[in-house]
């Protein structure tokens, strides 16, 4: 090891002693999640962004692993073994290694392989008061490692899903849009085909085939399309199987019935996904925005909650000067369910956060719990925060 990689590793121990020792004290129960995760759960559940990145292999017994690109969900699973229904109340802290592909290599905000110091904070009811608990924690650690300041960027997907709730838009269609609000150029890509009586026609499926397939009655749409290709000669090979195949063609043939979204959801929508305030702002523009909705009782519902979480979050030692709220902004992970944010280091760019996380109140579900329990966490990203220190601990 070079005189100055070891010198680094020692400030990076030092360092990460400070973070746990915070997280600890906070009765924090420190773990260790295996390394080494189940390659098919992990790229269900990451997203995207991530699902490329992730270093997948197989054993020589044929089965699909991956090294771990973050260490929520293998928590998640260490949690879901303790308590197979995942609803007794826990908390968790951690730090290790995770694994990312990095283009060209990587750097040293985002080298491959990288370490996480986090928390996770599971079956916890009150939502507001862990998030604020959480997001200080994470402050309360970053200042103790040295970085007195750092500039803070909040998000909220629950006020994306009561926005679109309380307008006139087909269920299958909000749920779209939500599998996409995190990545910007999906969802305004969709957000313009919902609105276009063309885009929606059913291109390139059969006309006849769509008049008979009835969007109401799925189960029988199997049968419709398994007639079709018989009548056409047409023999069923590849991957995807019978029901895949009269599913798609059951969303194309609803969606091709479906009158586009109007010009006023359109823009209400574009509207706020714009908004950009600081963080005792927002309310007021959003309000602002939905005030030609006849029954916004949900996005009020929501926005009352994000009101009372920064009065949490101030009393939870967060600095709110100078903090702000993007509509837009989420984190690149999808299991993201409502409130997210992370912390920007002076001298770092905005796509280098020190530390960032959120709520996932689904992803313990999808991980194998048999319903969904409240979870939030987060995690700083200890490299990072050592080369925003300076290399000094």
């Amino acid at each position: 090891m070079a005189p100055e990689t070891a010198q680094n590793f020692e400030a990076l121990t030092a360092q990460t002693q400070r973070l746990m020792g915070v997280f600890t004290r906070a009765r924090y129960e420190l773990v260790a999640p295996a390394v080494i995760q189940p390659a098919g759960l992990f790229l269900d559940v990451i997203g995207e962004d991530l699902r490329a990145r992730t270093y997948v292999f197989a054993d020589p017994e044929g089965e699909e692993l991956c090294l771990r690109p973050d260490l929520t969900v293998p928590t998640c699973r260490l949690h879901l073994a303790r308590h197979g229904e995942g609803n007794v109340p826990a908390r968790y802290c951690y730090n290790g290694p995770a694994f990312r592909y990095q283009p060209g290599g990587g750097d040293a905000s985002h080298p491959r392989e990288f370490r996480q110091a986090g928390i996770e904070c599971f079956a916890a009811t009150n939502r507001e008061e862990t998030d604020a608990e959480v997001t200080g924690l994470i402050a309360e650690a970053l200042r103790e490692a040295g970085l007195p300041r750092a500039a803070l960027r909040i998000g909220d997907l629950g006020l994306f899903t009561a926005l679109v709730s309380s307008l006139p838009i087909p269920a299958r269609w909000r749920r779209r849009l939500h599998r996409k609000f995190w990545r910007p150029a999906a969802f305004h890509a969709e957000l313009s085909r919902l609105s276009s009586a063309a885009a929606l026609a059913a291109h390139g499926l059969p006309a006849n085939l769509i008049a008979a397939v009835d969007p109401d009655a799925p189960d029988a749409a199997a049968q419709i399309v398994e007639a079709h290709l018989a009548e056409a000669g047409v023999d069923l090979i590849g991957t995807r199987s019978l029901a895949e195949i009269a599913g798609r063609i059951v969303i194309a043939a609803a969606d091709a019935r479906e009158a586009p979204l109007s010009a006023a959801t359109v823009r209400l929508l574009e509207s706020y996904v714009a908004v950009r305030a600081p963080v005792r702002e927002a309310t007021a523009r959003i309000r602002a925005i939905a005030s030609s909705i006849p029954n916004a009782a949900a996005l009020d519902a929501a926005l009352t909650a994000y009101d009372r979480r920064l009065g949490l979050l101030q009393e939870a030692g967060v600095d709110l000067d100078g903090a702000t709220f993007s509509a837009e902004f989420g984190r690149n992970l999808e299991y993201y369910t409502g409130f997210v944010f992370e912390f920007i280091a002076p001298g770092l760019d905005a796509r280098s956060a020190v530390a960032g996380g959120g709520r996932y109140d689904s992803l313990l579900m999808d991980v194998g719990a048999p319903a969904s329990i409240p979870a939030v966490g987060a995690c700083i990203h200890t490299e990072r925060l050592l080369n925003a220190l300076g290399g000094r601990s």
